[in-house]
């Protein structure tokens, strides 16, 4: 039998994963080393040369879309369909296996799956008719108390109670939602895998059955599982089936979403599997890898493996300090602006970084420089919620006529204004010709409203003229902060969504505020009269109303570390590589994030295949205070030899004898002068000739400001 077909495309590695034979497996994949397809010809290699039926493989993986990629090239490679093999993600095979056997697993057979709104909606009216407040029992927190439980495999009977106050509680509302769910026939995501546990654990003759049918099971990314996914590999697998785990340790960023790394060392403890090794990396550079390499190894606990290739050392890895945040985007934008004109496209390049927030002063450059992008996996910042929600208030504390301000956020935070309330006001809106607020104002004032409506209406009529009244001359910074304090958004977010995503709407929130600190009134519209107030908002719908590319376009690609898995580029920044940012501060208090956060690093770095830039910035502004911080040890744990620093003005332009002085007589590069508003400053750029040349000063206090040179009242100290 010709089988050159499955091995002639396969390095040694490679090769010996394929070809493996009786026993299990752990195939340690590395970045960019060719997993996917090791674990297609494996698939085919079972077929076509040990002459298992596909009926007794099951494949599993995480995305629907990789399942449906994977079983098309194992056709390919067969040269027919695979019928009858399993081939999926864990919820949907478990869905299959509760279809087939709905009634032995205790469920109808019509039975409806919840999806995580619909589970919200049951959990929060649950609480309501539980008489709890939801102020000590916020929705989101309980869902993500109730699936975290399942996920461990622990019905509500299984819960140690270690008080009888606030966790008792929880475990009650665990057990009245169980119950509803029973009632009515609803299986939630983590359910679907727990009662398919149960199902095989329970019923010894159905467990029988599929472990002798699925002789062959392969489990990709296998460092993602949690616990009760891994549970339920083992007992698929029992004593007589064969493993084969493809995973790789050093790419498991997802445990706070219930990955368990430990998972892939369990099963070389449980299983005593051959271990094969890919190490040969098709994507980066040497330089790449090693640097790569070298900052993984600052981790305990791993299984251990050291990527290379057969290509190019490459060019170092540049980082880059700057100034500040403005300053960090600009010269990644710029870099980018010389990637395209030496003829290379907008889509090889991606910037990424830990923090969503991250993303508005990027988007901000890409715009002034009319390069197309898109927020990968995401929203651009004006068009996230929170954002828009705070926005909202902004535009009727500035103008109370703001009709669809005022819809947005009359019951955001909810205060009893219900959707009959507000059909009330537009229906008195229309026939007196008045704005919504206005007819708030009318109905409230002629008790023309229910009551209760009466006092929510009014209290949000309070609250909008208050903050009007505070905000009247206060700056735009902290109008902006006080309008989310006093409007409670981020207790709003926190009741209703899991923590993480109440941590990424606070960093967007926290740098909306920084937006309205560090925004500079655009020359025409100071001279068209409007307020910078006016001015701001204007300006933040004009971002909001620019789309971003379509997904045929070819452009620059914003995305968080960690959307970027599974993605490469040929060229990446790697922004915001500063201690407290990434690591992320909490990562040092909690046990294990410390090693995530660098696993986060890696799988970063390793996206890159040609170039790679670090960023940092010296200072950030943050709530009017100017914040300094120190680099990431991510970066001091790169070798020096691997790296080039890459500095404006001073670094990359030495001052001295050495420095060519301009023949205009104006300040050279380096010089230190100071200005009577922004004090003391050094010269780190300049563009054009004699007196109309533009100076870009770095000042101790104010930070960067461009200066025609002329005409600025600038003392030269040196």
């Amino acid at each position: 039998m010709d089988v050159s077909h499955l091995l002639d495309e396969l390095n040694e590695a490679q090769r010996e994963a394929v070809t493996a034979g009786s026993g299990h497996m752990l195939v340690l994949a590395g970045a960019g080393s060719g997993k996917t397809r090791v674990l297609v010809h494996r698939i085919a290699w079972l077929i076509q040369v040990e002459h298992v039926s596909p009926m007794g493989l099951m494949a599993v993986t995480f995305t629907n879309k990789a399942a449906g990629e994977m079983r098309g090239r194992v056709g390919k490679l067969l040269g027919i369909a695979p019928n009858g093999l399993w081939i999926g993600t864990f919820h949907g095979i478990c869905h299959r296996l509760l279809r087939l056997h709905a009634r032995e697993a205790g469920l109808p057979e019509t039975f409806q799956i919840l999806d995580s709104e619909d589970q919200y909606r049951l959990i929060r009216r649950l609480i309501r008719d539980m008489e709890f407040d939801e102020g000590e029992f916020p929705p989101r927190q309980v869902q993500g108390f109730i699936n975290h439980h399942k996920d461990e495999g622990r019905r509500p009977d299984e819960i140690e109670v270690w008080d009888q106050g606030f966790q008792a509680s929880q475990v009650e509302i665990y057990r009245h939602y169980q119950a509803a769910c029973e009632r009515t026939g609803l299986v939630d995501f983590a359910e679907l895998l727990l009662r398919t546990v149960e199902l095989l654990r329970d019923r010894p003759e159905r467990l029988a059955h599929y472990r002798q049918r699925f002789g062959h099971l392969l489990i990709d990314e296998f460092q993602d599982t949690n616990t009760l996914q891994y549970a339920l590999v083992r007992l698929l697998a029992g004593d007589d089936n064969r493993l084969f785990v493809v995973g790789d340790d050093d790419q498991s960023i997802y445990g706070w979403r219930g990955a368990r790394v430990e998972n892939v060392q369990h099963y070389a403890r449980d299983f005593s599997p051959l271990v094969v090794r890919l190490e040969q990396n098709y994507r980066s550079t040497g330089t790449i890898l090693e640097a790569a390499n070298r900052v993984i190894d600052h981790n305990d606990d791993r299984m251990g493996k050291n990527l290379w290739t057969e290509g190019e050392p490459g060019e170092p890895i540049r980082v880059f300090a700057a100034y500040n945040a403005e300053d960090e985007a600009d010269f990644i934008i710029g870099r980018i602006e010389d990637w395209i004109r030496a003829g290379r496209k907008p889509s090889e390049a991606a910037v990424l970084y830990r923090s969503n927030a991250q993303s508005r002063l990027f988007e901000q450059a890409l715009l002034r420089a009319d390069i197309p992008y898109r927020v990968y996996g995401g929203l651009r910042f004006f068009e996230r919620a929170e954002v828009k929600d705070a926005m909202a208030y902004l535009r009727l504390v500035h103008n109370r006529d703001d009709d669809s301000a005022f819809e947005r956020v009359v019951n955001v935070p909810a205060r009893g204004i219900g959707q009959r309330t507000v059909a009330e006001l537009r229906q008195a809106a229309g026939s007196r010709g008045l704005s919504l607020y206005q007819a708030a104002v009318a109905l409230c004032a002629e008790d023309a409203l229910a009551a209760r409506a009466r006092k929510a209406v009014g209290a949000f009529i309070t609250l909008i003229d208050g903050l009007a009244g505070e905000l009247t001359d206060a700056e735009l910074g902290p109008a902006m902060d006080r309008i989310i304090q006093a409007t409670d958004l981020i207790e709003h977010y926190r009741g209703r969504e899991a923590p993480d995503r109440v941590e990424a709407r606070e960093e967007n929130l926290t740098e909306l505020v920084r937006a309205a600190e560090t925004f500079s009134q655009p020359f025409e519209d100071e001279q068209a009269g409007l307020s910078p107030l006016a001015s701001f908002l204007a300006q933040a719908a004009l971002e909001a109303g620019e789309h971003q590319a379509e997904h045929w376009q070819d452009c620059v690609q914003l995305m968080t570390l960690h959307s970027a898995k599974g993605l490469e580029f040929p060229l990446v920044f790697m922004a915001g590589m500063e201690e407290g940012l990434f690591p992320h501060s909490r990562s040092v208090e909690e046990p294990g994030r410390l090693a995530e956060e660098r696993r986060l690093c890696y799988v970063g770095m390793t996206r890159a295949m040609e170039l790679l830039y670090m960023s940092f910035a010296e200072s950030r502004q943050l709530h009017g205070q100017t914040s300094f911080s120190r680099p990431s040890r991510f970066v001091g744990e790169l070798p020096e030899h691997l790296t080039e620093s890459i500095r404006p003005g001073l670094t990359t332009r030495p001052a001295g004898p050495t420095s060519p002085q301009p023949e205009d007589g104006l300040p050279p590069l380096g010089a230190q002068v100071r200005h009577p508003s922004f004090g003391d400053g050094t010269v780190v750029e300049r563009e054009g000739q004699g007196a109309n040349t533009r100076i870009q000063v770095h000042f101790e206090q104010a930070g960067p400001k461009w200066l025609i040179a002329g005409y600025a009242p600038l003392e030269r100290l040196s």
